[in-house]
């Protein structure tokens, strides 16, 4: 049941692009690595564009009744595209020529990061409004951030460094802490809203 509620379209479409953008890598002759980095980021970005759907919901307001708790509704979701993502992303790698793949390890981290953060900003939105269909304002959201971190944020703390640079080491430990702040904010929307307390109200007598 839950498999078919899921946004495979927009997922779908979504990869189809990053995949395209991972292709570009091939015909980058002698640009070298670094464009096929910005390639590869650029595809992780358009997936991420994709997931941030996962928690749509039309009948969120009818479902919100049902016996199994948010926490396990949104888990549930999650559990299923994990399989797509992974495969996706493997997809991803083999397309980029093994003479220009960056550290596979570390892209893999940022990527990690990325679709975590979509997942969690998904969450968020669905935990703290009422909005059915909160994908397009998460997705503007995470279009936004991704660019003015990579124009405006500060260099000693920079995420989005070429390989040879020597802060490569450094910028993947800020992203490994990107991805555990982004799982725990992700698991803390998926809690159901906490309930008012209603004082009982004392009839007289």
């Amino acid at each position: 049941m839950a498999g078919r509620t899921l946004p495979w379209g927009v997922v779908g479409t979504a990869g189809g692009a990053g995949l395209l953008l991972a292709a570009l890598t091939r015909i980058t002759g002698e640009t070298g690595e670094r464009l096929s980095l910005h390639l590869l980021r650029a595809a992780v970005l358009a997936f991420a564009m994709g997931l941030v759907f996962l928690l749509d919901d039309p009948a969120r307001h009818t479902t919100a009744t049902v016996p199994t708790p948010r926490p396990v509704r949104v888990a549930l979701r999650v559990v299923l595209v994990v399989p797509a993502t992974a495969a996706w992303w493997t997809a991803a790698l083999l397309l980029v020529p093994p003479e220009l793949r960056p550290p596979v390890a570390d892209v893999t981290l940022e990527a990690g990061a990325a679709f975590a953060l979509a997942v969690a900003g998904a969450a968020v939105a669905v935990r703290f409004t009422e909005v059915t269909r909160p994908g397009p304002r998460v997705a503007a959201g995470l279009l936004t951030s991704a660019v003015l971190a990579m124009v405006c944020w500060p260099g000693r703390w920079a995420l989005f460094v070429p390989v040879e640079d020597e802060r490569w080491a450094a910028a993947h430990d800020r992203w490994a802490v990107l991805l555990a702040g982004a799982v725990l904010v992700g698991a803390l929307g998926a809690v159901e809203p906490l309930r008012r307390w209603a004082w009982p109200v004392v009839r007289g007598r």
